[in-house]
């Protein structure tokens, strides 16, 4: 534990701030730095962080802020403890960031308890907004809802009708199915079952095999960042889409995952993201300083989500009263009660259950002779809007969702 609590510290914001006569906010960047989800978030996220608090200039506003980072092992009992830690004795305002859903659910707890912000830009389970909502909770970047009913339907228009589910075993993988299994029955199509693969697993053969065995139209990877990979990979290895009889699709899939993969063997891949570099001038001007700070690597839809997200925290300290603003409930209240708009997901809104509306984007994968270079991954399908690509508040069954859609 205590290499975990000096990472948090390594990454730590400016020395001397306690002389300094403007107020301080700290956040801290909570993620997997090493393992399974390090591409997707991981010190990516911290770098986007950074570049928040330097675009923003939050001395010009009359406060300071802090960026901390540590390091949660994919492991929620490590997770609660730094969370628990940069609460109560680092005094740290909110945290941000949070890739595997079972940390997620179990910082949220704590941060509603402790009254403090949750700015949750990786972690997927829809029930953050759903069962589990907390008044200190906002989600920014995409969820299980969103992800299996934009591509679902997508694909289901494609002629996909029956589909066999690849899950990972913990929650996020049971959350995406489940989500997804709705949008396939709601659009007229039929799942043939799944199967689950433990967390971090390194050999798909024998989930593939079932998943090949089924006769199902359509095998949808319900997991995520390496576990993605891996399926990918060795799905191309048994040939399994060869036929033309079974489609692969990846209900949630990252920019990062393709580089990692490359076109030749994600190529014709259908997915669902809520940003891309190339999408615009302002996805591209901010994606090009990312990777100058990111040794080259393109931003991820968790890294862009960081960064917007902090920006809106940022904005809504700058409209508050600054004593009352560590305040997860003050400070969430104000964001929720201003439109949000930043370069990289646009204009939107954060509604009374914490999720954020955006639109959502159906890409399918270049071919190697379509694409142009590294990173000119995607060609755009489809644009979901944010009032379509997520679910319905009165549908979620958050308490604070319900008391929206009375009055």
């Amino acid at each position: 534990m205590k290499r975990v609590f000096a990472l948090a510290m390594l990454f730590g914001g400016l020395g001397g701030a306690q002389a300094d006569p403007l107020p301080t906010f700290r956040i801290g960047v909570l993620n997997d730095q090493s393992g399974l989800y390090a591409d997707i978030a991981g010190p990516g996220s911290v770098e986007a962080a950074r570049m928040a608090v330097e675009d923003f200039k939050p001395e010009t506003k009359g406060f300071r802020v802090e960026v901390l980072a540590a390091d949660h092992q994919n492991k929620p009992d490590i997770g609660a403890a730094i969370a628990r830690r940069w609460f109560d004795v680092d005094q740290v305002d909110a945290i941000v960031d949070v890739p595997t859903s079972s940390v997620a659910l179990a910082v949220s707890n704590i941060a509603s308890e402790k009254d403090r912000a949750f700015l949750i830009a990786s972690a997927g389970s829809s029930d953050l907004t759903g069962k589990h909502c907390t008044r200190t909770n906002v989600h920014w970047t995409y969820d299980t809802w969103a992800l299996g009913n934009s591509t679902a339907r997508a694909v289901i228009r494609q002629g996909g009708k029956s589909w066999y589910f690849l899950t990972t075993d913990y929650a996020f993988g049971h959350a995406l199915e489940r989500d997804a299994t709705e949008a396939v029955t709601k659009a007229g199509g039929k799942s043939l079952g799944h199967v689950l693969a433990p967390f971090q697993s390194t050999d798909f053969s024998s989930y593939l095999l079932q998943a090949q065995g089924s006769g199902a139209q359509v095998v949808a990877l319900a997991n995520s960042g390496g576990d993605t990979i891996n399926a990918i990979k060795q799905a191309s290895e048994f040939g399994l889409t060869d036929g033309g009889s079974q489609k692969l699709v990846a209900l949630l899939a990252f920019i990062s995952d393709i580089h990692s993969l490359g076109l030749k063997v994600a190529h014709g891949l259908t997915l669902t993201e809520a940003f891309y570099w190339d999408l615009n001038d302002g996805t591209r001007a901010w994606s090009k300083r990312f990777a100058a700070r990111n040794g080259g690597r393109y931003p991820t839809m968790n890294q862009a989500g960081v960064y917007a997200a902090m920006l809106h925290w940022m904005k809504a300290i700058a409209a508050s009263d600054k004593d009352k603003a560590h305040r997860g409930t003050e400070i969430v209240g104000q964001m929720k009660a201003m439109p949000t708009d930043d370069p990289l997901f646009g204009k939107g809104s954060i509604r009374a259950d914490g999720r954020t509306i955006h639109d959502l984007y159906l890409f399918e994968v270049k071919s190697p002779a379509e694409s142009k270079g590294a990173y000119d991954y995607y060609k755009l399908v489809d644009t979901i809007p944010g009032d379509q690509a997520f679910r319905p508040i009165a549908d979620g069954g958050c308490p604070l969702g319900a008391i929206t859609a009375a009055k």
